[in-house]
């Protein structure tokens, strides 16, 4: 009988180390999302390295979780489907309050800021000039595109809404609309201006001084790594000290990625307060949805 309880004993004792390893197995497996791809070929093929680096300087396994737009994100951390998700500013403010997500760091970039450009010969030096004027702006929603450069607009005293013609397009499409004289003036970030200026010059078109800014924004807050309500501090923590302890090798391995340059020169932020995104709230309320609860455009 002796024999049989100290097998049972050892037998249990064997069963609960399992299961115990299984649980720590499954602890250290994180799951991450980005909100501007949709696919989990285009995760690996822009965040691969990222993710190959990021799980050597945490111990974390880190699992690719592709959403197919912002509100399944929010969603994906309500439910606790995913852990840590890479949003842009305007995303953050909704899943902050539609899922009490934390911010793990912030993803610094350089001359992240929105401009209001006109043709240099055209009558339209100042946001005053644009009143009852088309004015193009990029996807609806858009940090940058949208949000920002409207914002930009009501900082100089105009009310986008009611005093302009608000024409949502492509960068592209907007941009060859300025230079044909379809749209009195386009908003971008500056990025985009600078890149497009560039193009064009290279394709033998409109020299830089074509263009004229008529308004600048201030730099626009950071892109964010957020993590659910469900994640624990400790891991939160873990992720937050390896970035920023590995921070050289993590920003040479997120520029891999083709459409990742917009992170060049970038740098990671540890110190990021919510009300950094005070200014995106108040470009949900300039753009009409000043509960900031929806994403605009999903």
């Amino acid at each position: 009988m002796t024999i049989w309880k100290n097998l049972l004993r050892n037998t249990t004792f064997a069963l609960i180390t399992l299961l115990s390893l299984a649980t720590t197995a499954q602890a250290e497996t994180v799951r991450l999302a980005v909100t501007d791809l949709v696919g989990l070929e285009e995760l690996q093929r822009e965040f691969g390295t990222f993710r190959d680096t990021l799980e050597k300087a945490t111990g974390y396994e880190i699992e690719f979780l592709p959403v197919t737009n912002r509100t399944a994100a929010v969603e994906a951390l309500r439910f606790e489907k995913v852990d840590f998700v890479l949003t842009g500013p305007a995303e953050y403010v909704v899943m902050q309050k539609r899922a009490d997500a934390r911010v793990v760091v912030g993803f610094s970039r350089p001359d992240y800021f929105a401009v209001v450009i006109t043709l240099a010969d055209s009558p339209y030096t100042s946001v005053a000039d644009l009143n009852g004027q088309k004015v193009g702006l990029g996807s609806v929603g858009s940090t940058s595109k949208h949000l920002g450069p409207i914002q930009t607009l009501a900082d100089a005293g105009a009310n986008p809404l009611e005093d302009m013609d608000i024409i949502h397009t492509k960068v592209p499409v907007m941009w060859e609309g300025l230079k044909r004289g379809d749209l009195a003036a386009i908003g971008m970030n500056h990025i985009n201006f600078l890149n497009l200026r560039d193009q064009e010059l290279k394709a033998g078109g409109m020299q830089p001084g074509a263009f004229r800014v008529i308004a600048r924004g201030p730099d626009l807050p950071n892109d964010v790594l957020m993590a659910g309500a469900h994640v624990d501090q400790a891991v939160i923590d873990q992720m937050r000290d390896a970035i920023t302890t590995n921070s050289d090798e993590l920003v040479d391995a997120i520029l891999k990625g083709e459409d990742n340059q917009k992170y060049s020169g970038m740098r990671f932020i540890a110190n990021i307060e919510d009300s950094h995104y005070d200014y995106v709230r108040a470009m949900y309320a300039t753009a009409g949805f000043p509960e900031y609860s929806d994403f605009i455009g999903d």
